[in-house]
């Protein structure tokens, strides 16, 4: 067992820190400067708020940031000053959707240990037939893929700190990239009148890409562009340019600003008939 804490409990944090919680560990996490939303997440999960970060920091063994990649860095700078000012040195998991090369940037600022890792799927339960994927890479990744966590499944990866990331990325840009298309298809299908032509086509070979699953990407639009931006100097780093998910993240941000992405996923339409929800505000795509 151990004592790890979550920053933040956002709706991740928060189902990470009930996985812990099953596997056996003391979880701590705070809503200190956050909304009133975080603060009855919490109570609802049954978390205990331990008041703020540095009383985080000062009694967690291992420290998992998970926010909105938009807030990675922040994050990552107040947990170093929280680290200075309680002169605690927990292990800190960065488990963010951020650029490699950003990963070794928070790692150069950190006083203490980092290791890289990288959510791959849903937010996880303790019951669940699948769990989510974690990849983890750096010098002491095996000390977190030895926790305990049901609904997780540690996935290491060799090649030290910025794998991880590197792994999410790529797996982002099909997933999350392949959002934005279905996104962009259904909106001009349905402009053009064929949309249920193009629905009953594309379940033949994408049975998973309906009105629904572009609504959902969309509620998550605002979270989703940033990650986006984190893609495009993934790609750029690796040679190639960044324009394919730069486009991209202006796809989301427009998405963002439409009625579906003013919602959260659990709020929407359970079966829309139309794609007209994800019309961007401006009326363009």
């Amino acid at each position: 067992m151990s004592v790890i804490g979550v920053h933040a409990p956002g709706a991740m944090g928060v189902a990470l820190a009930r996985c812990l919680r099953a596997g056996g560990h003391d979880v701590l996490t705070t809503a200190a400067g956050r909304s009133a939303a975080t603060a009855r997440r919490l109570a609802d999960a049954g978390l205990d708020d331990a008041g703020s970060l540095d009383a985080v920091v000062r009694r967690s063994e291992v420290l998992i940031s998970v926010v909105p990649p938009g807030r990675a860095r922040e994050a990552a700078g107040g947990i170093a000053a929280a680290c200075t000012r309680t002169d605690a040195r927990p292990l800190v998991v960065e488990a963010n959707a951020v650029a490699p090369a950003a990963v070794v940037g928070i790692a150069a600022e950190l006083p203490t240990d980092l290791v890289d890792a990288a959510i791959s799927g849903p937010p996880p339960t303790p019951g669940a037939e699948r769990p989510t994927r974690v990849f983890v890479s750096g010098e002491r990744a095996g000390e977190v893929a030895a926790l305990v966590v049901p609904g997780v499944r540690w996935v290491p990866i060799e090649g030290g700190t910025g794998a991880a990331s590197a792994a999410k990325m790529c797996t982002a840009s099909v997933r999350k990239g392949h959002q934005a298309l279905l996104a962009h298809a259904l909106l001009t299908a349905e402009h053009h009148g064929v949309l249920d032509t193009v629905l009953a086509d594309l379940a033949l070979d994408l049975p998973g890409d309906t009105i629904r699953s572009a609504a959902t990407a969309a509620a998550k639009a605002w979270r989703f562009a940033d990650e986006m931006d984190e893609i495009a100097a993934t790609q750029e780093g690796a040679g190639l340019g960044p324009d394919l998910f730069t486009a991209i993240a202006g796809v989301y941000r427009r998405l963002a600003t439409s009625e579906w992405g003013a919602l959260r996923p659990e709020d929407l339409p359970a079966h829309p008939s139309s794609p007209a929800g994800l019309r961007p505000r401006d009326g363009n795509t």
